[in-house]
């Protein structure tokens, strides 16, 4: 990828005096609880950068992309892959596609670059926008796969519930997520996040001070348990600050995990970086370009034209010369 510079000097010595974005993976309740927790304002901000996008393109992308962020722990166990499609072709967003990545990177691109608004915003509900029937679809791909493993379910217009409901159907885990991107009135990006949580299933080990072996561990949750612990979790997701406004403060994630969490004695497993990032090269392009049919191929070196290639997932712009063909 190219990386694309932010050309707004305010906004970038703003950004500089934050902390650089952080996720922890963090588990709760003896293990009963996983989930993490993205400090991203960095992440979305160079997301917008690379594809230059207007207000609602960056917001639609951004939490498209700090959704994908979450997935690379929610999903991925180890060198895996996945990409999250959202095709609503009658919506005026059309929808979009994100890729993550288990090494740590996440690119994507918007549907439709430049999304109609007939009237100001009222808020940032982006049902008007994303709702409508469709789909989304979840493919992850592990090493040695021949095809990857793909799910769907409809689409509602918003992001966070889709992928909730992805999950509960899908594997059956008790979920919650959110994300958060906040705007200065000039429309700037100064704070955007998300959290991810799920309940394990009980497969043994402790929970609530019983130890559980051999045959009396059920291999079905413990549904009153379950239901009183989801409800305590979303009791506190409720009254939990913007995410956004949080991480515009220059506060940071762990503080924020021990100031929500503390009686369910969150302990965090690790910090890894996540970055909006493309593996896209000059060099790829050509190795692409090389395996076109030999006539097509002899066609480009005799125009002597370079050629322009853009990529989709970063709006990099290649410019090769024939000679390298």
């Amino acid at each position: 990828m190219i990386q694309a510079h932010i050309r707004d000097t305010e906004l970038a010595e703003f950004l500089a005096a934050l902390p650089a974005d952080d996720m922890i993976h963090f588990t709760m309740s003896e293990g009963r609880l996983r989930g993490a927790l993205f400090q991203g304002t960095h992440f979305v901000n160079q997301m917008r950068a690379q594809h230059n996008t207007g207000i609602l393109e960056s917001y639609i992308l951004g939490q498209a992309s700090l959704c994908a962020a979450l997935l690379i722990p929610a999903l991925m166990k180890g060198r895996e892959h996945l990409s999250l499609h959202y095709d609503v072709p009658d919506s005026p967003a059309k929808g979009f596609c994100v890729e993550a990545d288990s090494s740590g990177w996440v690119r994507g691109y918007l549907l439709q670059d430049h999304i109609p608004v007939e009237k100001p915003l009222d808020d940032w509900d982006l049902k008007p926008f994303l709702g409508g029937e469709g789909y989304m679809t979840i493919q992850t791909v592990h090493p040695g796969d021949k095809f990857p493993q793909t799910s769907s379910v409809n689409t509602t217009g918003n992001i966070a519930d889709d992928i909730v409901f992805y999950f509960d159907r899908s594997a059956q885990l008790r979920t919650a997520l959110i994300s958060s991107i906040l705007m200065d009135k000039q429309g700037r990006i100064i704070g955007a996040g998300g959290i991810f949580i799920q309940v394990m299933p009980e497969t043994g080990g402790g929970f609530k001070g019983v130890q559980k072996r051999g045959a009396q561990v059920d291999s079905a949750p413990d549904q009153k348990a379950d239901d009183e612990l989801i409800g305590d979790i979303e009791s506190v997701l409720r009254s939990a600050p913007s995410l956004g406004l949080w991480f515009s403060q220059g506060r940071s994630n762990v503080d924020l995990l021990k100031e929500l969490f503390g009686e369910f004695s969150p302990e965090v497993a690790l910090h890894r970086s996540i970055v909006f990032d493309c593996p896209c090269s000059e060099e790829s392009y050509i190795a692409h370009i090389r395996r076109l049919p030999p006539a097509q191929l002899e066609e480009l070196k005799q125009s002597g034209e370079p050629l322009e290639i853009v990529c989709r997932n970063c709006s990099s712009v290649y410019h090769i010369p024939t000679s390298r063909l």
